[in-house]
C-alpha cells in the first residue's frame, strides 16, 4: 500500500495557483477521500520569484521542468501552462513516463487530442481533462459517469464567460460592443487579446470536446461552424427583447439519424428558457438523453479556484487509480476506443433553423414587398416583421423572423437582397433563433 501520492504541477498562474491553494487547504479532506495523502512534490514555472500570495515548502518550486518530468518519485503531471506545442510536449513525455496526467487544456485537447488519448491507451495512464470545459461545473463527469445509460440526443451551452459577460453588459446597461468588451479588460473578464473569447474559438474546443463524450465520435474542430459576436449592436439587443428573446453566444451539438450537427454562433433563445437566465460570466449546459430528459447544468466557468476544482477532482481520480494499480476503468471519452465511430458532421448549410434578419433599407415604397417576395422564393415563410424609426429619406432598421428555414435556401435569398443595392444599404445581420417550434 502506497503511504502517499506525489504530484508535480506545471504552470504556477492563475489556475496553477487555485490548484496549489486548494491542494494545500484542503489536504486533510482529499486524503480521506483517496485513502493516502495527496502531496504536491514540485510546481515548475519559467518564473518562481512572482509572489502569488501562497507560502509553499522550501523546495517545491521548480524551473526544471524536463527533470521533473523524468523524477520516477512523481505520479502524476497537472498541465496547466497552456497553448498547444510546449502543453503537448509535457502531456506526451509524462505518458512516456508511465504518469497520469491532468489538463485544463481545452485547445490543446481540441487539436491534439487523439493523439494524446491513444498515448495514455498504450501506457495504461489516465488523462483527467474535467476543467478544460465549463471550469467547475461537473459538465464532462456528467457525460461519462451520470449519463452514460443515456442516448444523448443533443449538448447545448454557454460555454465562454468573457462573451456571455460582454451581452449581458449589452443587455441591462445598453452598452455598445467594445464598451462592454472594455469593461471586461478592467474587470479581468478578458485577456489582452480576446479574440478566442469573443469569435467563438474558445466555445467551438470546449464543443468538440463534448461532441467526442456524448456521441462517442471524433471531430476536427475546422470542421464546426463557427462565428462570433462582434458584429451584435445593441439595436440587435432591443429587438432580441422586444420579440420575447435573448442573444446568448451558444455552443451547440445536436444528433440526427447518424449525423451530427456542430455550429457555435449568436443565437435567440426566449426569454423563458433556463440559458436566457445565465448572466455575467457564469456558464451553463444543456443535455438531452433519451432516459433522464432534460438536465441543466450551471456555474462559474472560469475563474482561479473554481477551474482548480475541476482539476484537483481529477488529480483526486488518478490517485484513487495509483493506489489500486488500475486505469482506464472509465474510458476518457466515455465510449470504449474501439466503439468510437467516425459520424458525418452535417454541412452549415442543411440546418434547419428559425432566422432573425436585420435589414437597413431606403425607406421607399415598395421595398417591404421586395424583401418578402424574395424570401417566399426560397420557401421562407415570416413569422413577424418590425419597423421604426422611420426617417425620410434615411436608412430604416427592418426585422424580420421567420419560421424554420433551410439555411442554404435563407443564405441565397440574403445574396439576392443584397444584390438589389439600390435599396439595402448595409449588411444584414443573420441570428438563428432556437426555438421550439
Amino acid at each position: 500500500m502506497r503511504s502517499q501520492i506525489n504530484v508535480a504541477v506545471i504552470g504556477f498562474g492563475t489556475v496553477g495557483s487555485g490548484v496549489v491553494t486548494i491542494l494545500m487547504q484542503n489536504a486533510d479532506v482529499i486524503a480521506r477521500r483517496v485513502g493516502v495523502p495527496v502531496n504536491l512534490l514540485r510546481i515548475v514555472d519559467v518564473d518562481i520569484t512572482t509572489d502569488r500570495g501562497i507560502v509553499v515548502p522550501a523546495g517545491v518550486l521548480s524551473t526544471d521542468l524536463q527533470a521533473t518530468l523524468e523524477d520516477p518519485s512523481i505520479d502524476i503531471i497537472v498541465e496547466l501552462i497552456g497553448g498547444s506545442d510546449i502543453a503537448k510536449h509535457v502531456m506526451v513525455s509524462a505518458i512516456a513516463q508511465g504518469k497520469q496526467v491532468v489538463t485544463a487544456n481545452k485547445a490543446l485537447l481540441a487539436i491534439h487530442g487523439e493523439d494524446i488519448f491513444e498515448a495514455a491507451a498504450r501506457a495504461s495512464v489516465d488523462v483527467g481533462f474535467e476543467a478544460s470545459v465549463g471550469g467547475g461545473i461537473p459538465v464532462l463527469q456528467s457525460l461519462t459517469r451520470g449519463l452514460s445509460a443515456n442516448r444523448v440526443s443533443s449538448v447545448m451551452g454557454i460555454l465562454n464567460g468573457t462573451a456571455n459577460y460582454i451581452l449581458t453588459q449589452m443587455s441591462t446597461e445598453r452598452q455598445g460592443f467594445q464598451e462592454a468588451l472594455n469593461l471586461a479588460k478592467a474587470c479581468g473578464y478578458a485577456e489582452a487579446d480576446p479574440t478566442f473569447d469573443i469569435e467563438g474559438i474558445d466555445t467551438a474546443h470546449k464543443l468538440a470536446i463534448m461532441i467526442n463524450l456524448a456521441f462517442g465520435t471524433p471531430v476536427n474542430i475546422k470542421d464546426i461552424s463557427t462565428e462570433g459576436i462582434t458584429g451584435l449592436t445593441t439595436l440587435d439587443i432591443d429587438y432580441a427583447k422586444e420579440l420575447g428573446m435573448v442573444v446568448k453566444l451558444l455552443g451547440i451539438a445536436k444528433l440526427y439519424d447518424e449525423q451530427v450537427e456542430a455550429r457555435v454562433h449568436p443565437t435567440l433563445v426566449p426569454q423563458t428558457s433556463p440559458l436566457a437566465q445565465v448572466h455575467g460570466v457564469y456558464n451553463a449546459v444543456h443535455l438531452v438523453g433519451d432516459a433522464v430528459g432534460d438536465i441543466m447544468l450551471y456555474g462559474q466557468g472560469a475563474g482561479s479556484l473554481p477551474t482548480a476544482s475541476a482539476v484537483v477532482s481529477d488529480v483526486i481520480e488518478c490517485a484513487r487509480n495509483v493506489l489500486i494499480q488500475a486505469s482506464g476503468t472509465i474510458p476518457a471519452l466515455s465510449f470504449q476506443r474501439n466503439q468510437r465511430r467516425p459520424l458525418r458532421l452535417r454541412p452549415m448549410e442543411e440546418l434547419m433553423s428559425a432566422y432573425y434578419l436585420h435589414f437597413m433599407v431606403l425607406d421607399r415604397p415598395g421595398v417591404l414587398s421586395q424583401i418578402a417576395g424574395i424570401l417566399g422564393a426560397q420557401g421562407i415563410s415570416i413569422a413577424s416583421v418590425l419597423q421604426r424609426g422611420r426617417q425620410e429619406g434615411q436608412p430604416v432598421p427592418v426585422v424580420i423572423t421567420t419560421h424554420r428555414a433551410l439555411e442554404r435556401a435563407v443564405q441565397t435569398a440574403l445574396h439576392e437582397i443584397h444584390a438589389l443595392s439600390n435599396f439595402v444599404s448595409e449588411p444584414t445581420t443573420l441570428i438563428r433563433i432556437e426555438s421550439q417550434e
